[in-house]
């Protein structure tokens, strides 16, 4: 009898009696409850939170959650003030998105050979390097986005910012006729003299390594996973070429003057790609510099 009862006590204690005292039974993950939320400005970048393999859509723009159940979407700087998200579990929610105001620059005196291609040779130029972009725009890898945090690519002062407009009035020195062009100037200027390194401000893999397009010079892409890309544009040095694994903060270029510039700086652009599609019309570019105020996740 007594023997019944000692195995009947292991039996029912199996698993309970283990608990180490002081700590709480180990429990069963739970699925994460779907949220959005990120840099929630026009030219930011939503981020998505929930279960491996969620299907989330912000603004009627579908991704599935990596891994790590996130999927991130870019927010257009056209964007109207509320934008709304859904998830495949049936969670849904709106984000109200800060607006822009971006000035007006009107820039006369300008060599507009620094602005469109004239001649045959710089139309030829500039067609060359259109095409290298395009096939490296259509080139996806994986990685975690802006999950662990951006930093600066270089240390140097900001000289202009994403968003302004600039209408430029000039004249060519190719072929003597004036000019009028206007555009949005999308990226993030920072005035670095010539020979100034330049790191990748988070991990990623090179999909484009140039030292001479036509109006970037020598450029780098850099593929950081959910469809965003750092473009590095006027660089005197390039240092990695493509299919390239880099880790935030690795050197990959030296800061220039190439391409359609008035002076040295280093030019860095992101452009959120949608993963999901295979045209490219509907990608954009978004504000780098709120990509560095951004919440970092463990990378662990």
């Amino acid at each position: 009898m007594m023997l019944r009862e000692i195995l009947l006590t292991l039996v029912i204690c199996t698993g309970a009696c283990a608990q180490v005292p002081g700590e709480d039974p180990i429990a069963t993950p739970q699925p994460a409850t779907p949220v959005c939320d990120g840099a929630l400005t026009q030219g930011g970048l939503v981020i998505c939170h929930g279960a491996p393999g969620e299907t989330f859509a912000v603004a009627g723009v579908k991704q599935v959650a990596d891994a790590a159940g996130s999927a991130q979407f870019g927010i257009s700087s056209k964007a109207p003030a509320v934008i709304g998200w859904t998830a495949s579990d049936g969670s849904y929610g709106d984000l109200a998105i800060a607006e822009r105001h971006d000035e007006f620059r009107t820039i006369k005196g300008f060599d507009c050979d620094k602005v469109d291609a004239r001649s045959p040779e710089q139309k030829a130029h500039a067609a060359r390097s259109w095409q290298i972009k395009q096939d490296a725009f259509a080139t996806f890898h994986p990685g975690a986005g802006a999950l662990h945090g951006f930093i600066k690519p270089t240390e140097a002062p900001a000289s202009s910012p994403f968003g302004p407009t600039r209408k430029y009035i000039g004249v060519s020195n190719v072929t003597g006729k004036p000019c009028e062009s206007t555009s949005v100037h999308q990226g993030y200027d920072m005035a670095a003299p010539i020979g100034t390194p330049v790191v990748a401000p988070a991990d990623g893999t090179i999909i484009l390594a140039d030292p001479d397009l036509y109006y970037e010079g020598g450029a780098i892409f850099l593929d950081h996973g959910h469809g965003l890309t750092s473009v590095f544009m006027h660089l005197s040095e390039v240092d990695v070429k493509p299919g390239d694994v880099v880790k935030q903060g690795d050197l990959i270029a030296k800061t220039g003057n190439s391409g359609r510039t008035t002076g040295p700086h280093l030019h860095w652009a992101v452009k959120w790609r949608n993963a999901q599609s295979d045209a490219r019309g509907g990608d954009f570019y978004i504000d780098p510099a709120l990509l560095l105020d951004l919440p970092v996740s463990d990378p662990q």
